[in-house]
């Protein structure tokens, strides 16, 4: 079966049960969505909270690992059909994924995502710059920031990737997203990109939200080689 991991933003968020309208939109069309709270998620305790925070950073995404050798293990999901989809933090978790395990998902879609937290913290606006490293880190330790970032690892992507973003972000600046497209046109791997340009870190509008959504399932229906001739 097809499947999708959900990477929640914040980090801090916890995903709930409840009508999730991308959720929605997946399992309507036959593909199946595995949404974990891993370490860093709210809800569970302040020390839970705290278990992805600055050199913990790392952690948290060996737990999206962990789902998706639980999928694979339970045989719910076919590893040719395994894709992963976040936006805001999540879509840093779907960049930090297919480059620390690059033969691990067939898809993947990264929505206003960090891929670079030394310019992130450069261009992102300045009342979300000190909050933001009592997660991330010092901004200053240029090592460890790279060490975090993806953009870094880019080499390393094989995994058919689609990128969106609003063009006017003033959380998570489009730059980010132009780094990857570059970067990873120059490799010759496969990237689209879906640039909104009356949109910022949320898809907002109705009519761009309903692009956003149609974009994505075609890319995974395709990537996944689904038939879609029934939808």
């Amino acid at each position: 079966m097809p499947y999708i991991i959900y990477a929640h933003g914040g980090p801090e968020e916890q995903f709930r049960p409840g009508f999730v309208r991308n959720v929605q939109y997946f399992l309507a069309r036959g593909i199946g969505m595995l949404a974990p709270n891993v370490r860093g998620s709210s809800g569970y305790t302040r020390e839970y909270l705290a278990l992805d925070d600055r050199e913990k950073r790392m952690d948290s995404i060996k737990d999206y690992k962990a789902a998706a050798d639980w999928l694979l293990a339970q045989k719910l999901a076919d590893p040719k059909k395994l894709g992963i989809d976040g936006g805001s933090y999540g879509g840093y978790v779907v960049m930090a994924c297919i480059t620390e395990y690059p033969d691990l998902f067939a898809a993947a879609v990264s929505s206003v995502g960090i891929v670079n937290f030394i310019t992130y913290f450069k261009n992102t606006k300045g009342y979300r710059q000190d909050v933001r490293a009592r997660e991330y880190g010092d901004p200053n330790d240029t090592e460890f920031m790279k060490s975090i970032s993806p953009i870094y690892k880019i080499d390393r992507v094989h995994t058919p990737l689609l990128i969106i973003h609003g063009k006017n972000d003033p959380r998570v600046p489009v730059g980010e997203a132009l780094q990857v497209e570059s970067e990873l046109k120059k490799r010759g791997r496969k990237v689209e990109t879906l640039i909104f340009p009356d949109e910022g870190h949320s898809i907002n509008k109705l009519e761009n939200r309903l692009k956003a959504y149609r974009v994505k399932a075609e890319f995974f229906s395709q990537e996944f080689k689904l038939d879609t001739s029934g939808l």
